[in-house]
Order: C-alpha cells, then structure tokens, then sequence
C-alpha cells in the first residue's frame, strides 16, 4: 500500500494474549460486511443483528444484556432518555382512537406527550387514581390499549398495587407499562410482577454521575421487543456507544451507591417524621406513606428520593434556606453522586391527589456526601416546617 492509503487502513494487530476488565467502547456508524451477499441479505440478520451503527454495536448489545439480565425480561431497548422510553411504549402501541390510561401521579412530561402531542393526533388519555387497585377494571373500556403505571409515584411517593392493575387489564388483553426509575430493577422488578414494558431513566441511578442522558424499555416478549424496535428504526431513535460505555461503568457501582442512598434518605426521613406530621414526610417505607404495605409486600427496597410536603406558612422562607444550603445543590433529576433539591409546586398538575399535595413539595435526592454535613443543610428546613404549622 501507497502512503495515502497507510494513513487509512491500519495494519492488523493481533489480541492473542489481551484481556481487559473493561468493556471496549464500539464507535461506529458504518457497519462492514465480508462480501457482496452479506451486505445483501443484511436485512435477515434480524432486530438484533448489527447492520447500521445507529441500530447497535456491541457495546450498546452488552448494556442492552445486561438491562435484561437485571430486568428478568427478554429483550432490552435503548433510547436516548427515560422520556424517550415512555413515548416509545406509547407511539408502539397506540393508534389514533385509542385510550391510554395514567396515574394522577404519573412524571409529568408522560402528561405533556399525552395532552401536547397524542391528544391532537387522535389519541386520547384518561387521569386514575394511583390507588385504584383492581378497580381500574371500571375504567378499562374497548378504545383502552395501554395501562401505564409509575409506583411509586413522581414526587409525591404513593404505591401502586401493580399485580392488581397488571391482573385486571391483562383479563381485558390490556398491556400494562411501567417506570420504574425510582426503585430501579434492584429493588423492584416489574416485568416479573406481570408488567409488559418496564421504562428506567439510566440517567439516574444507572448512570449515576449526573453527566449522561439514557433511558431502556426491557420487555418480557419477543413480539414486544419487535414491535418496538419497528418503531425506533422508523423514527432514527439511537444512543451513543460512549454513553453506553458510562452506563455500563455507572452500572458496577450502582447496588453500592443506592445502598448508601437508601440508607441515609431512610434516616433523614424518620428522623423528619419525628419532629413533623406524618402526611408531611413522603417516604415509601414510612407507615404514613400511602400503599405503604404494598412497598412492603412488593419491593425490595426504597432508593434514596423521597419528599417533604412545604406548609403555606413556610413557603416563603424555603428559597433562602435551599440557597444557603452548602452541600445539596438545586436541580432537576437524581440519582447521581451529589445530593439535590428541587421545589415542585404541583397543584397545576394533579386532579385526584389529596389536599395535602396542593402545595409546595421538596423533593430531595441523596447523593454520597458525608450524612452529618448534608443534614447540616436539611435541618433548618424542618425547623421551619415545624415551626410553621
């Protein structure tokens, strides 16, 4: 070979004898083939087969893996956020003239693509209380083709009795989705609790550093997993091989890190509840929390967000304390290494919540400061809770 052409194409270089405890990063957008015929017949390499970067390399197949290893399912998707993930499910099963059914204490961007974006194509959506249980049964007409559940729910912690749901929409041939961000497939596992689609925010918890964005859909058929990567292919849906290899990375220490969280939000959340009313202290694993035994009966553990509901009285003081805080920082997500807080002021957003979630709600994300420092900045925040009511 000329010069030119050196510069190209690199001599081979053998790998006997290499081993590495990493997973190789795979960048690529063209896919090679050994002769004409394969590249002709790359169509029957199938939804796992590698045939276009954008559709796989072996580092994002090595996630998907793992994910589905983790989930108990079949088959794993990746896509590039937890929202991203939840609009899959959604644009996979729905048609215009269909009904998709949602908690009152769903994420709220899950409410914006059903009002903003499905809702104008034809598509509708109807609002059930996160307790309904088996009951959702009445709501389950013939336009009905998806029941999504998020347990427990976004900010405002309450459980949901999902083997029920799953039961009663499963005897109607209802498919039940689910996001499980919160607890993460360690702590809970929805696909075998019945679930279909099981959505995880990988930006959190998985990823763990508050420095990628990555979301999974892992399902427990194989039609399923055909379906929805139909739909991604159609609409150009990838992730990078870097982000994937962060995941990966994020993933060894997740079980450790959440470990920490769980245990330190635990604390801080009783020892909240010993100096505040109980329906103030949104945790999972407190009695006051409602579905509670079904957190109990269901879960393996609680993860490290939970929620403290902010009086009238105190709201005022709230933005100077967060801002004096020296540890937690302010901002959207969770999940990662440092501690946030983030005010939601949800009365816009709910239609069947209980009275005590019309006002300011705190949210806090533990991260892995050290727990006497970060209470340091909690604690004055009780005290005005306490003082106020």
């Amino acid at each position: 070979m000329r010069d030119q052409t050196l510069c190209v194409h690199r001599p081979a270089v053998s790998q006997e004898g290499y081993a590495s405890l990493a997973t190789p990063t795979h960048r690529a957008s063209t896919i090679v083939f050994a002769d004409a015929q394969a590249y002709a017949e790359r169509g029957k390499r199938g939804p796992d087969g590698y045939t276009y970067g954008l559709h796989g390399t072996p580092t994002s197949r090595t996630l998907e893996a793992s994910l589905t290893a983790l989930e108990q399912g079949v088959r794993t998707v990746l896509v590039p956020s937890g929202q991203a993930g939840i609009a899959m499910v959604f644009l996979t099963l729905l048609q215009p003239g269909d009904t998709v059914l949602i908690p009152d204490t769903v994420y709220p961007p899950a409410t914006s693509l059903c009002e903003d974006f499905l809702k104008p194509r034809g598509i509708g959506y109807r609002v059930y209380d996160p307790m309904i249980g088996a009951g959702i049964a009445d709501l389950i007409d013939e336009t009905v083709k998806l029941v999504w559940t998020e347990s427990p729910g976004s900010t405002t912690m309450e459980v949901q009795d999902i083997p029920a749901i799953v039961a009663a929409a499963h005897a109607r041939g209802v498919p039940v989705g689910c996001d499980n961000t919160w607890a993460t497939p360690l702590y809970f596992k929805p696909l075998a609790h019945g679930v279909d689609f099981v959505v995880e925010a990988l930006t959190k918890y998985a990823g763990g550093h508050s420095d990628l964005l990555m979301g999974s859909i892992s399902v427990r058929e194989l039609a399923q997993h055909r379906r929805l990567k139909d739909t991604i292919r159609a609409l150009g849906i990838g992730v990078s091989p870097d982000e994937c290899s962060l995941v990966l990375r994020g993933l060894e220490t997740m079980a450790v890190r959440l470990a920490h969280a769980s245990a330190v939000a635990l604390d801080f959340a009783r020892r909240m509840a010993d100096r505040l009313p109980a329906e103030l202290v949104l945790h999972p694993a407190l009695p006051g929390c409602p579905g509670h035994d079904l957190w109990r009966r269901d879960f393996a553990g609680a993860s490290g967000v939970f929620s403290l509901v902010v009086p009238q009285g105190a709201e005022a003081a709230l933005p100077g304390l967060m801002t004096a805080a020296r540890i937690c920082a302010i901002g959207a997500s969770w999940g990662g290494t440092r501690s946030l807080l983030a005010p939601m002021n949800i009365a816009g957003e709910r239609r069947i919540g209980r009275a005590v979630h019309r006002g300011t709600i705190l949210r806090i994300s533990i991260g892995l400061e050290d727990p006497a420092e970060l209470w340091a900045d909690l604690e004055p925040i009780v005290e005005a809770i306490a003082t106020a009511r």
